[in-house]
């Protein structure tokens, strides 16, 4: 009996082992006043060494882009879209197609223009596809709230 047991705890240990959840990527996210009324919201994804992120702005057929939505506000209005540095272009085999990323880090900067000076709560998500040079993990997405004050 108790070897039937620790057989039964060891491969419980073993597989626990392998079914923990990989997160390469980490968000964060803040707010800077550039006037009385605008503001630039920051979402910042750091990147575990040998992942990547992808970009926006992707051609149909290959990874899932990433997409930041933001939730409707009447005590803001979005300025334009969610502004990303230039990311890196190269041919992916996986996908049989250049795609753009992003390694290390990333920040997705959004400008917005509260509708009267004082505080607005910014909130959406980010939607996002990681991978590494052998696998990607399934599309995940996190949702965000940012303080966004002008006094």
């Amino acid at each position: 009996m108790k070897k039937l047991l620790l057989v039964a705890v060891s491969l419980f240990m073993t597989v626990a082992a392998f079914a923990q959840i990989e997160t390469p990527v980490k968000w964060a996210y803040a707010a800077k006043k550039i006037s009385a009324t605008e503001a630039v919201v920051f979402i910042k994804a750091t990147i575990d060494d040998g992942w990547h992120v992808y970009s926006q702005h992707l051609k149909d057929g290959g990874p899932v882009a990433t997409k930041i939505t933001f939730a409707p506000s009447g005590s803001y209005t979005l300025v334009g879209k969610p502004a990303e540095p230039k990311p890196i272009t190269k041919f992916e085999n996986a996908f049989k197609m250049n795609v753009g990323y992003f390694e290390k880090s990333v920040i997705f900067q959004q400008k917005v223009k509260l509708k009267s000076p004082g505080q607005a709560m910014v909130k959406g998500k980010v939607e996002f596809m990681t991978c590494n040079d052998h696998k990607c993990l399934p599309p995940d997405e996190v949702e965000f709230t940012v303080a966004v004050a002008t006094k």
